[in-house]
C-alpha cells in the first residue's frame, strides 16, 4: 500500500516535470516568435488544456480516478524541481537552436535573393525600359501634335478675328 503511494508520488512528480517542460515550450515559442495578445491568450488556453489532460490521464491511469492531496503536492514539487534545475538549460539550449536555425534560413534567403534581384533587374531592363522608352516617345510625339494643333487653333482664331475686323 505505501509502496504504491510512493510510486504514485514519483509519477506525479514526473507529471510536474512534464508540466514545467510544457510551460517552457510555450515560453520558448513566445521568445522565438513575437505574437499578438490574442495568440498569447490562445497559447495560455492550450497550456491549461494540455496540463489538465496530463493530470487527468495520470489520475485515471495510475490511481483509478481517485484524487489525493499528495498528488497535487507531488506535481507542485515536480514543477519546482524543473523550474529550479532544468528550465534555464532547456530554454537557453532551445533558444540557441532556434536562433541558429533563424540565422541559417536568413543566410539562405539572402543567397537566394541575390539571383532573384539580378533576374528582376534584367527583366526590367529587357521589358520595362523598352516599354517606357516607347511610352515616353509616344507621349512626346502626342505632346508635339497637341502643341501644333493648339497653335493652329490660335492662328485660326487670330485669322477669324482679322476677318471679322476687316468685314466691319
Amino acid at each position: 500500500m505505501i509502496v504504491n503511494q510512493i510510486q504514485l508520488f514519483f509519477i506525479f512528480i514526473i507529471n510536474g516535470l512534464l508540466i514545467g517542460l510544457l510551460f517552457d515550450f510555450f515560453r520558448i515559442l513566445r521568445k522565438a516568435i513575437k505574437t499578438s495578445d490574442f495568440i498569447t491568450y490562445i497559447e495560455d488556453v492550450l497550456f491549461w488544456i494540455f496540463t489538465g489532460l496530463i493530470i487527468l490521464y495520470s489520475i485515471f491511469t495510475y490511481n483509478n480516478g481517485e484524487i489525493r492531496l499528495f498528488m497535487f503536492i507531488a506535481i507542485l514539487i515536480g514543477i519546482i524541481i524543473y523550474m529550479a534545475l532544468i528550465s534555464k538549460f532547456i530554454i537557453s539550449a532551445n533558444m540557441l537552436i532556434i536562433n541558429t536555425v533563424k540565422k541559417i534560413f536568413s543566410t539562405i534567403f539572402k543567397i537566394i535573393k541575390i539571383p532573384l534581384n539580378l533576374i528582376n533587374k534584367l527583366m526590367r531592363r529587357l521589358f520595362l525600359k523598352p516599354i517606357s522608352f516607347v511610352i515616353i516617345n509616344l507621349r512626346n510625339y502626342f505632346t508635339k501634335i497637341l502643341k501644333k494643333f493648339d497653335n493652329l487653333l490660335k492662328k485660326a482664331k487670330l485669322s477669324n478675328k482679322f476677318v471679322k475686323n476687316t468685314k466691319n
